[in-house]
């Protein structure tokens, strides 16, 4: 059976049509802004202690993942232990920080700060790198806090003690710590007269990972010991993985969610909980400068 299909039928038909072709039009070019295409490559010069020198050859991996092009390790400067004056105050001829911000070739300088702050070297690599490039953006690594705790007496002396850590005595620590980074951050970026020195909060980034743990929130690991391999603090693969996410997160100001890394003991359920565990830290942190970057843009 056939229906005439008179002329208000067929002017209907026509404009239903149009809208769902404009419609369709509307969708493909949401979700073809959604796609970002990877930013432009940086030129990243590596400075710090046993917590954060393991960096590096990660943000390489991560880089080479999000097909960012142009991308260039200037070099890096490993010192165990170190506070920032310590690779300020290296000899000439073995500093190779100093030369490469005198080059005027590097676009993001990190350093690691050692639990005395403020740091004299933070300050000097800033008036140096701003002097020979104006647009250098310093990071510093706020990292988790050796012996886990500041008190003397309260110290861990084995790695296991971690299993009995209050979360709340972490995070104070912590905080202690990021929150005379951040003293001294303001200072420099007001004599500067802009904001150049950020702050990577991979301590917090790190209590957060221990809280999921105890938590059971974590799958596979139940005991905050297992993340660490002394009682000092280093790292396991868990915790490199993640330093390495803050990092790059902070130096791209990008999402490290879905990119490939290699480490051993993590597989890909962990890699994504702490994928989204940095992404979140570090670009909520204003101090990371991620939400005024994107503002930009």
């Amino acid at each position: 059976m056939f229906f005439r299909c008179h002329s208000a039928d067929r002017r209907l038909v026509r404009e239903i049509c149009c809208w769902a072709v404009l419609a369709s039009a509307c969708l493909s070019t949401a979700v073809a802004d959604d796609v970002q295409s990877p930013p432009e490559g940086l030129r990243v010069f590596y400075t710090g202690h046993s917590f954060h020198m393991f960096v590096p050859p990660l943000v390489e991996q991560l880089v080479k993942s999000a097909e960012i092009q142009g991308h260039q390790l200037v070099g890096t400067q490993g010192i165990g232990g170190s506070r920032v004056i310590q690779h300020w105050d290296l000899a000439d001829d073995r500093n190779k920080a100093k030369a490469a911000l005198i080059s005027g070739e590097v676009d993001v300088f990190t350093m690691a700060a050692h639990v005395t702050i403020p740091d004299e070297g933070i300050t000097k690599f800033t008036e140096l790198g701003l002097k020979h490039n104006p647009n250098l953006r310093l990071l510093v690594q706020a990292s988790w806090y050796p012996f886990d705790v500041p008190s003397p007496e309260k110290r861990i002396r084995d790695n296991a003690q971690r299993d009995d850590m209050k979360i709340e005595d972490l995070q104070a620590a912590v905080d202690e710590w990021r929150k005379k980074l951040e003293a001294q951050a303001d200072d420099l970026n007001r004599q500067h007269g802009r904001r150049a020195v950020f702050i990577v909060p991979v301590g917090d980034a790190v209590v957060k990972l221990r809280a999921m743990i105890v938590a059971g929130e974590y799958p596979g690991v139940t005991q905050q010991s297992k993340l660490f391999r002394d009682a000092i603090g280093h790292g396991q693969g868990h915790v490199m993985a993640l330093a390495a996410y803050c990092n790059f997160a902070a130096i791209y100001r990008i999402s490290p969610v879905g990119l490939k890394l290699n480490e051993r003991g993590v597989d890909d359920a962990h890699h994504a909980i702490l994928q989204k565990l940095a992404w979140e830290t570090v670009s909520m942190y204003p101090y990371a400068g991620i939400a005024d970057a994107n503002a930009k843009r």
